[in-house]
């Protein structure tokens, strides 16, 4: 594990790779609200990826960074997602890179990429969190129209913060964007008992996807 520095104001912020022996491409992995980048999802995830034959660039946001329960603002967010970029770049110099998160990181991450330009060649997320859980909306992608990057979105059919028929309708006018839906998995990618999947299998499918999209 180690750092990089956000701004002289906010400090300095943790980060995690992973590598497989060769790649060519990395993906910067921004964590959810409620969980950081050790989470087991993300953990498992990153390493899934990587036998995918592809790098992980995990990092924190301040607020988890710091111990504490409620997430940034926009503002600070940005910012880190910034740094965490410029790090990448500075660590993978000849590797194409891609960013995005579970929930909260990969929206944070799009509405960052929609007002600046960036070296990021896609956005991946896995999970966006279109609304609050029994308040479907789609104010939420409103910025995603002045997203210039290809974009992938990964979404449960039993998402409660992306009702299905919204997402799709969200997704559908994107010239760049590719929607896929897992079917039976909830926001955090969990499936009922009775599927007979486990979220292992689930988490495997979505580094497949990504790579898969990756390299097409």
């Amino acid at each position: 594990m180690d750092s990089f520095q956000v701004s002289e104001n906010i400090g300095k912020v943790s980060f995690i790779c992973n590598e497989p022996n060769t790649a060519d491409a990395v993906i910067l992995l921004a964590h959810g609200a409620g969980a950081g980048m050790k989470h087991q999802f993300m953990e498992d995830l990153a390493l899934a990826l990587v036998d995918g034959g592809v790098s992980v660039m995990r990092y924190q946001f301040p607020y988890m960074e710091h111990g504490k329960k409620r997430p940034d603002p926009p503002a600070i967010a940005y910012q880190t997602i910034a740094a965490a970029i410029d790090t990448a770049i500075a660590l993978f110099p000849d590797k194409r890179l891609f960013a995005g998160g579970k929930s909260f990181g990969g929206r944070m991450t799009s509405q960052y990429i929609s007002e600046n330009a960036s070296h990021v060649e896609g956005l991946i997320f896995y999970g966006f969190p279109l609304h609050q859980a029994g308040k479907p909306s789609t104010k939420r992608a409103e910025h995603l129209a002045k997203v210039d990057k290809p974009m992938l979105f990964l979404q449960g059919t039993r998402d409660t913060l992306a009702q299905t028929d919204l997402i799709s309708e969200v997704t559908q006018p994107l010239a760049l964007a590719t929607l896929i839906m897992v079917e039976g998995a909830d926001h955090s990618f969990n499936t009922l008992k009775r599927s007979g999947i486990e979220q292992a299998e689930v988490i495997r499918t979505l580094a497949d996807d990504t790579c898969n999209w990756i390299r097409p």
